[in-house]
Parts: structure tokens; sequence; C-alpha cells
């Protein structure tokens, strides 16, 4: 959601810290705060104020009209303060339906003043402007200010001057006030623009002759704005609504949702209830809210909530556990509901999500069945005949009752079916699998003619259409001399040639929309380019049918519209921080007249100036917070209407004659179901996005229709908050709608909720009793639209009216064409199961894939949380074991021994001279190892195998180093250039003491000292040296651990596993030296000559 309700402290805060204005503010950051656990020695420290001064305390819980309900304690002292406190924090009390403990309070200094100093003050935002509302008598007894407040209405990027407060707000002040009343308006107004506030109240706003004091304060920010305003805000703390608790599991979900793309919404209602919803979509999740409480279950439902957005696999498990786990904590006599439902999905992947709640399902499976639960699943859309599927295996797996229900249910009925209103059916009916209608049988690859681009009951094609007359093409209107802003939009946005741009590399969505076109059978794609400004200009390879093809890439919006003179669309997948730059920079080129935002989260303020600028312009805005629209048989935008298996089972590739709008993606494509099963079909539809000021809006879309010729029936599915609705009612009283619409506005149960619920749209929530969904339907139903009792009955509704068009002769039904067949892409038959391939290469060592990256089987968290180090690691990756700590130990105690062996051993030295020559850090290393082998630092790998191999076959010591001599052969491992048995090697010293005392055994080791003692005793520094010392050791640890057999210990050593730990040691030493170089800022290295023996043929010498 966007608006936010903040504490009376905090807005008080940023009041006192950001104001700007000419009136003396008195009484700046004077307030303190008082809780249960408050110390009121160390309180009256930090404001010694209160010691001082007579003061005033108040519950700071979101309560409305705590004077008239005597939760304001005036002109106390401390003391009083106390014993006013003593009788209210901590206990319950009632405000209008909400019960709630009074826990939080705020203490201010009492101003003294007389009825005539107080006023009243309000700004809030609407569509086309903010409001300030202000009047001369407030205080407890302020009545209705809308009735009698005077007020002013600031146009959206328009400013405040103190000549319009004076004028128009202040005629009823004293003149004496006017200039200060007139510069804290214009401050307060400006702050409330610079801190995205969407509504502010004070009342009452003291006037004295000392300045001004705000009292009372009530306000609510635009929480989507954090990223521009955080410097200022800081970190904001929301209240709940009072009478709800703060619970932990939803600051949990808040912060999985914040660290998400998806969204994952959360909110207890009564944890003691016993019907559980877990519904993907914020749509959705209103509608299944509704229909639980119209079927009497509103004391028993004890969660809203809804995530959406295709949320991975992991955030589905993290999002479903917490749900059982709160549903498990308290039985209910008569068990538990979990109702798992959702609309049709138009690009989650239902199976993947199925499988998150399925983990968190087999995880809770006991206590599930010991609090009796049984599990209702509706669900649609990408794969979900898949995780219905694995819903309903769980389920048998378990011994969990699960009942599932696919499209071919409708979407509320498990509501009924759970709450024993409708029976269960033993076998459900179930649609068949789409996917076989997708592969083509034939070996024609050109798109098939069809006979059927009109609507059923208009047998006009969309060719008829007269595109819209083109602007000069890529130029900005600013610089067009004959460019004019006549505002007219477009009454159809779509035809079959419109074409399209879409901004951001979404190709899944794009090519999405090239299989809609090839099912349409339209002559071209679509999408005729794509803007991407994080990669130059290149071409990106899609399908159209059977044939690839390639559409351009541009990284500047201005070379894509130069170069697309026929594009009059743009689809923006932008971020929410980049969508207004992009969209107003669309808005610049006359030829775009259609907009699709899909973004969420973009801030209220700059939404409404991109609505500003598109009206002024005659451009239409689809959004903001959409899935888009679709016109079948013509367009559809990005995601909409789902993949290609729902296109063709909701016959969206051809025209019908119904026409819907709605708020929601997703139950805009639970309309495509709906229509389909009951009328001939959908001609048109649009959903307008979830925010509260989309970017068109109902009645823009309504009208529309009723222009359009193809279009018989009108369907529109509203819902709680705005007044968009009562204009449908107008219209249809005034005679400008005239034909048929069904409307059903869901959020009816909000009314029924003790405490405010803010739903999963933005702009679900009714701030005063006409925006609710009772009183829009109510209205609806009294204007004549045809308005279902219930969501269960839309569709019955639906098919009632279109029956009566078909039975008048307003509708002719036609006759079905089949669509063109069209190949599945190969991922998605993967997905889906219908083929396999065996993979290019395997791996067992590591897992990126999940939530979290996995190492041999083991979270990185855990990794973290076990200490296990460097060696710890190294033994899961290299040998896929959690080796035990004396083995991490020594591992890491071998990388720190060869890290480094000075500059002059050949590979450091080959690293510096690489390093001298310019070249860069990995060049350089390379050059380093590469020189590492038998001669140098590869001896780890022969020492092993060469001890091993004497060992293993039982030959003494003094036989071995005979036989290596006889066979003319060096023994790896022994020999020092330096060190000897006078001089000793301390880094094997450091080994050796090591690995005797924590080894197991040593008896490989042992064996290479008895070799030692022969060859030093005819050379002194022919000792074991740190290679060999490390490739004996080594086998002596794989071999005594019982995690490795023999096979295994022996695969490690001929595999060159053991080299690798000089590798990884002697590239920290290569890296250092590199490093070294580069701070000494050395030149490039060349040998001298004295130290070259110039050796010439004789001839040459003379």
């Amino acid at each position: 959601m966007s608006a936010k309700a903040i504490s009376e402290q905090t807005g008080k805060e940023f009041l006192s810290k950001y104001i700007c204005t000419s009136a003396a503010v008195q009484n700046r950051f004077r307030y303190a705060s008082v809780t249960a656990e408050t110390d009121w020695d160390r309180l009256t420290q930090d404001h010694p104020w209160l010691l001082t001064e007579r003061l005033v305390v108040k519950p700071d819980q979101l309560i409305k009209r705590r004077g008239k309900l005597g939760l304001v304690g005036i002109n106390l002292d401390l003391q009083g303060v106390k014993e006013w406190l003593q009788a209210r924090l901590m206990r319950e009390t009632t405000v209008g339906k909400a019960k709630g403990v009074l826990k939080n309070f705020l203490i201010e200094p009492f101003v003294p003043h007389t009825q005539e100093e107080e006023f009243y003050m309000c700004i809030y935002a609407a569509r086309e402007g903010d409001h300030v509302l202000f009047d001369h008598e407030g205080g407890v007894e302020v009545g209705d200010v809308d009735v009698k407040a005077q007020r002013l209405m600031v146009a959206v990027d328009e400013k405040l001057s103190e000549d319009q407060v004076t004028e128009q707000l202040l005629t009823n002040v004293p003149d004496e006030k006017k200039e200060v009343l007139a510069s804290f308006i214009v401050g307060l107004f400006n702050l409330y623009e610079d801190l995205y506030f969407t509504y502010l109240e004070i009342n009452p706003l003291v006037v004295t002759q000392d300045g001004v004091y705000i009292l009372d304060m009530a306000a609510k920010i635009d929480a989507t704005a954090d990223y521009i305003c955080k410097a200022k805000w800081g970190d904001v703390e929301f209240p709940p609504p009072f009478g709800r608790e703060a619970y932990l599991e939803e600051a949990y979900i808040a912060d999985l949702d914040a660290k998400s793309g998806a969204s994952l919404k959360l909110t207890l209602l009564n944890p003691r209830g016993r019907i559980w919803t877990m519904v993907a979509g914020g749509g959705a999740s209103v509608v299944y809210s509704d229909t639980i409480c119209d079927l009497g279950g509103v004391d028993e439902l004890a969660n809203y909530g809804e995530y959406s957005g295709a949320p991975s696999e992991q955030q589905t498990y993290d999002y479903a556990k917490t749900i059982l786990s709160l549903m498990t904590r308290e039985k209910h006599p008569q068990g538990k509901v979990l109702i798992i439902g959702g609309s049709i999905a138009n690009f989650t992947n239902v199976a993947a999500t199925f499988k998150g709640i399925v983990r968190a399902i087999k995880d809770y499976q006991g206590p599930l069945k010991e609090h009796e639960v049984t599990i209702f699943v509706r669900r649609g859309g990408p794969n979900y005949q898949e995780g219905l599927r694995v819903m309903g295996e769980v389920g048998k797996t378990t011994g969990i009752p699960i009942h599932v229900f696919g499209t071919e249910t409708h979407m509320t009925a498990i509501v009924g079916m759970a709450l024993g209103y409708r029976p269960i059916p033993n076998q459900p009916p179930t649609d068949a699998h789409t996917a076989n209608f997708l592969l083509n049988s034939s070996n024609n690859a050109v798109t098939p003619s069809t006979t059927r681009t009109a609507s059923f009951s208009e047998p006009r094609t969309c060719n008829d259409v007269t595109p819209a007359k083109k602007s000069k093409a890529g130029v900005p209107a600013a610089v067009q001399a004959s460019s004019g802003c006549s505002g007219a939009k477009a009454t159809t946005l779509f035809s079959r040639h419109t074409k399209a741009i879409v901004w951001g590399m979404q190709t899944r969505a794009v090519q999405g929309m090239l299989d809609f076109d090839y099912v349409c059978s339209r002559d071209e794609p679509s999408v005729a380019a794509m803007v991407y400004p994080f990669t130059g200009d290149h071409k990106q390879k899609f399908y159209w049918g059977h044939k690839e093809i390639l559409l351009p890439v541009y990284k500047q919006m201005a070379d894509a519209m130069k170069k697309h003179p026929e594009v009059d669309v743009l689809i923006s997948f932008a971020s929410l921080r980049s969508a207004y730059d992009s969209t107003v920079e669309a808005m610049l080129y006359p030829q775009i007249h259609t907009i699709a935002i899909i973004a969420e989260g973009i801030p209220e303020a700059l939404t409404r100036k991109m609505v500003k600028m598109a009206d002024e312009k005659g451009v239409t805005i689809i959004g903001p917070a959409t899935v888009g629209g679709i016109k079948p048989g013509c367009f559809k935008i990005g995601n909409t209407g789902g993949m290609l298996d729902n296109i063709l089972a909701s016959k969206l590739y051809r025209p019908g004659s119904v026409a819907y709008v709605s708020r929601s993606g997703g139950m805009s494509n639970e309309l495509n179901n709906i229509v389909s099963r009951t009328t001939d079909g959908v001609y048109e539809g649009v959903a307008i996005g979830g925010d509260r000021y989309p970017g068109s809006t109902f009645m823009d879309h309504v009208l529309r229709y009723q222009d359009t010729p193809g279009v018989k029936m009108i369907v529109v599915l509203g819902e709680i908050g705005g007044t968009e609705e009562y204009k449908i009612c107008q219209g249809i009283k005034e005679g400008r709608i005239t034909k048929p619409v069904v409307c059903w506005c869901i959020g009816t149960c909000a009314t029924m909720f003790a405490s405010e619920v803010q739903f999963g749209h933005a702009g679900a929530c009714a701030n005063q009793a006409s925006e609710t969904a009772v009183a829009k339907n109510q209205a609806l139903r009294n204007a004549g639209a045809y308005v279902p009792k219930s969501f269960d009955e839309l569709g019955d509704v639906i098919k009632t009216v279109y029956d009566e068009l078909v039975a008048n002769g307003t509708i002719v039904p036609a006759q079905e064409v089949p669509p063109p067949t069209v190949p599945m892409d190969y991922s998605w038959a993967r997905e889906l199961g219908l083929i396999r391939k065996p993979a290019s290469f395997m791996t067992s060592i590591c897992d990126e894939r999940g939530q979290e990256l996995i190492y041999a089987g083991m979270p990185i968290t855990e990794v973290f949380k076990e200490e296990m180090g460097l060696g710890g690691v190294l033994g899961l990756l290299w040998f896929q074991r959690r080796l035990p700590r004396y083995a991490c130990q020594f591992i890491e105690m071998c990388l720190m021994v060869t890290a480094d062996h000075g500059p002059a051993v050949s590979g450091a030295h080959n690293t510096i001279v690489c390093a001298r020559a310019g070249k860069d850090l990995i060049s350089s290393l390379t050059s380093g190892l590469l020189t590492i082998g038998d001669r140098f630092g590869g001896a780890l790998d022969a020492a092993a195998k060469q001890f091993s191999k004497a060992f293993d076959s039982g030959m003494l010591p003094m036989e071995f180093v005979n036989k290596m001599k006889k066979d003319g052969k060096l023994i790896m491992g022994i020999g020092h250039r330096v060190k000897s048995i006078n001089n000793p090697d301390m880094r094997v010293q450091i080994l050796k003491d090591f690995v005797k005392q924590h080894f197991p055994s040593t008896q490989l080791l042992d064996y290479a000292l008895d070799v030692e003692k022969i060859t030093t005793s005819k050379k002194p520094n022919l000792i074991l040296n740190v290679d060999g010392f490390i490739g004996v050791a080594f086998v002596d640890l794989l071999r005594s651990y019982d995690g490795f057999t023999r096979d295994e210990a022996d695969e490690f050593v001929e595999i060159g596993a053991l080299n690798g730990i000089f590798v990884l040691g002697r590239s920290m030493g290569f890296i250092g030296h590199y490093l070294d170089q580069k701070r000494l800022k050395q030149g490039l290295y060349r040998h001298p000559w004295d130290d070259i023996s110039y050796v010439l043929p004789e001839h040459m010498s003379m």
C-alpha cells in the first residue's frame, strides 16, 4: 500500500524539523513518549520541563476524537499525569467497534488559550490536486468540516500562495492573525508536498500572541516515496490501527516483502479463528475475504493476506510456514480450514509457488493433523496443472485432507465447500491439459489465415479501424511548430495494426505478445522494438511462430521513436524508481497515444503529475500497478491473459461481445475465464491498476466501450476506495451509458471488520462511508446496473444478461474457428514435463538456484553459523564432506605455509615480470601459476603417489631409496635448495607437530620420515620438504578419516586434489607480489646483460 498512517509524535517531529515559515511555531520537539516500560526518572532528566510546566497527556495510537472519548488529560502537573495514566495505561478500551489496549501515550506542555484562538486545518490528496480545508472554529466541537470549512484546491504541479490563503480560507479570521496563519499554512503545505504526505490534519491549531501551537495532529505519508524521502524520514514506524496488535509475524512478512520484488502481505485479524487464507493476488485476496464474510465467517476469519508478483519457491515457503505456524498454535473445537486460493495467474509459475507451500505443509504435517486442518485449493495460470498435482500428492502422502480444484471451478466455490455450504465433489471435473494444443502437427510455418477477426455480433474486421494520424516520428512535441494539445483521447486504443515499443528487457513478456499475435493471425508482430538504457544498441532474438526473428533494442528512447514512426503504444516495464522519468520522456513524442505502466509502488504525487500531463496531451495511461490489458484478435499488453494455454482456453485469440474493466490484473484474467464460459467471449479488457490514482479510470474505459459498436455489454469489477463507480451511476442515469453494465465492487467485508484493514491494492481503502464497496454496489443497483448479490453470482448475472441479448438479436453468435497452432518454447515444455533432455554437464558441489547458496548440501548461512572457516568450505567444495575440525585446521595451515616463498622462485618471478609489463592481475597471476609443475610446487601429488605406492607394496624405506636410484628417478618431496638437516624448514616442523598431535594415524608420514633419515645420511639437504610433507600427511588424513573409503582417498590423490592446495595457497602470494609491484610503481623489467651467458656458435663469435 502507499498511504500509511504515522503516529502523532512522528508527524510533529517532521513538522518541527522541516517546516519553513515566518510564523513562530512554538513547542518544537517538546513532547515525551510514555509506555508501560518508561523510567520516569530518566524521562524527567531528558525532559526537565515535565517538572515545571502544566501538561497534557493523551494516547498516541491512531485514535480519532480522543477528546470526546475522554482520552485527553488536560492542565495536569506530573503527578496528575501519573495518576491519570494509572487508570488507563495498559487498560482495554473500546473505540467504535474496535477493542484495544492503551499502550503508548504522549505528554506535551499545556497551552493556555481561548476558544477563539482554536482553528481547524486539513490537507488531503485527491486525483486532481490537494484540498486545503480551514475553519475558524476548531477544537473538540469542530462539527462537520466538510460542510462548514473554507476550501481551496491546489491543482497538481501548482503552488499555494499566501494571497490565495488569505482570500479564500481566512475570510472569518481576525485581521491581526491573518498574516501569521497565511505564512504557516503555506509553510505547512510546502512541508506536506516535500515529505510526500497524503493527509495532514491539525485540530486544534492554536494561534496566540506568542505564535502557532500544533495541539493535535493526524497524518498519513506515501510509504512508496521512501526511496525519495529516506534522508528526511529516517526509519519510520507505521503503527497498526487501534484494536489490532502489531505481531512479530506481520513484521517478518513485511521484511520479506521489502527484500523481494514480489508482493507479500499479512494482517492478523483473529489469531484464534478457524478460517485461514493463503491467497495469490491483491484483488483475489479481497474477493475471498468478502466471500468468507458473506457466508458468516467474519468472526472466525483469522487473517488477511496475499502473495503475488511471481514469488520464488523459497519466498512462498517462508510465507506459508509463517501462516501454518500461526494456525497451529491453538486448537479449535471444530478444527480449522486453510483456503489456498487465487485467480488465474498471468505470469506467476503456479507449480513453483505451490512447491514452496508443499514444503511448508510437509514440515508442519504433524501439527496440521493434530489441529484437524482441512485444506481447500483453487488456482489457475502458468503450469497450474503441475502445481495442483503436487498439492494433491502431498495430501495423499501426509494424510491431510486436501481438496484441489482448477479453473473449471468458480474461484470462490471452495469457500462454500470449506464452510459447509457447498458439497465437495468426489471427482471434480478437470479441464484438458491445454499444452497439447500448442504443438503444430503440420510442417506449415506460415501463419494461417482466419475468417474470424471481428466480434461475434459485429462482422466488421479490426482492419476497418482508421489508424490515428501520425505525428512526425521521433521528434518531441515541443519542437514541432504545428503540434497542438487538444487533449482528446482515442476511443480505439488497439487494432490489428498496433505497434508497440517495450521499455525494459522483458523477453518473456515480449515472446508472449508475439505468440499471441501469431495465434491471432496478425500479419506482423505487435512489438516493433525494445528500449533498454543499460546496454548498447543491439538485436534480440525471438520466435514468430516457428521462425526466428530479430527485434532491435535501443539504448535511447529517441532513437527507437525516430526509427519506428508506426509505433503508438509504449509498454513500460521500468522500475518504480525510473517509471516516472521514462513515462514523461515518452509523452514528449506525439506519436505515442497509449502508455501501459506495469510498475507497482510509484509515489502518488508522481503518478498524479503523469496523469495531468497525459490528460493535456491526449495520452491514455493504463496503470501503474497493472498487468495491462488485452484486445482479443488484435493486441495484448505484456503478460496480460497469461500464457498461451490460457489464451486458448479463454478464447482470447478472437473477439467476443463483452468488454470489461477491472483494477486487479489477476482478477482481469479471472474475468477472461468467467466471460469465456458464460458468453461468446471478450471484446476488450483492461486492468487499470490498483493504485489510488490510476492513469485512466473506470469511466474512461466504460465510455470507450459505449462508443465501440462491437461491444454489446460491459462488465466492471470495482472495489472499495475512491468514488469512480459513482460516475458510472451518473452516466447510466443521464443516458450517456445505454449498454447493459454488470458491476460488482469487491471489499464488502471491510465494513464488518472491527479495525481498519488495508487490502492488497494501494487504493483499496475507504476514507468515508460513500467509498465502501457496500455503498457503491447499492448505488449502482439503484442506477440500473446489473449487480449480483456476491462475487459468487457474478458469472450467473453475466450469463443472464448475455442470454437476453442473444434472445433479442443484439448478439448473433458466430461459428467457432480454431486458432493456428504455435510451437511451445523448449524451456516451458521441459517445465511442463512434456520432454526431457540430458544435461550439458553435471555438478554435485554447489547449488545457487534457491533462495540461499548451498555448498555440498549445506546452506551458506549454516557454514557461517558453524564457523567452518576456509578449511571447512574447502572440505565441502573439494571433498564433498564436512571434515573434522583438525582436518580443516590442517588445510588452513597448509594454505598459510604455502602462501609465499619469496620473489626468487619461478612462479613469483613470472608474476612480477608480468606485473611490471603492465599486465592486469589475472594475466600476471596466470603467468605465475603456469610455472607450477614437477619442478616447482607440483610435487605434492607426485610425492603422495610415490610414497603411497612404495608403502602399499610393502617396500622397506631402504629398498624404496635404492630402487629410485637404480631407476634414475628423483624422489619427489625430498630435497631443498637452502634448508637441510642442520638448518630445518620451520614450516615442516610446525606442520609435523600439529599432525603428530591431532591425526588418528600417520603411517605414511612415518614411512617418509624413515626415508628422510636414509637420504640425509648421504646429503644433509635431502630432507622431506614442505611439498613432500603436505603430500604424505594429506594421504594419512584421507585414509585415517572414516568419512572416506580407501578407494575415495586414493581417487582424490589420483585426480590432483593435493596440488590444488599448493595452487590455492601460492595464489595468495602471487597476488601479493602483483599488488606490491603496482604499489611500488615498478617499470618494465629487462634482465641485465651481465647476468646472461651469451654462448654463440664459434664461426659466429669469430
